[in-house]
């Protein structure tokens, strides 16, 4: 005998589908489309600036 025809057997109600705990947030890139293209500029001018510093020392 299955669960649901034993519940109704019972005069139990059906099983409520299992929700998801956490509310559905939309992501990062959908609420910061621009986000990967910040980073990779604050990158870039990290690398930029890191190997000036590098070959300035040297000498």
């Amino acid at each position: 005998m299955g669960e649901a025809k034993r519940r109704q057997d019972q005069g139990l109600a059906p099983k409520n589908p299992n929700k998801d705990l956490r509310p559905k947030a939309p992501g990062l890139l959908i609420k910061f489309p621009r986000l990967p293209l910040y980073l990779g500029v604050l990158l870039a001018i990290y690398l930029i600036f890191d190997w000036i510093k590098l070959n300035s020392a040297v000498q």
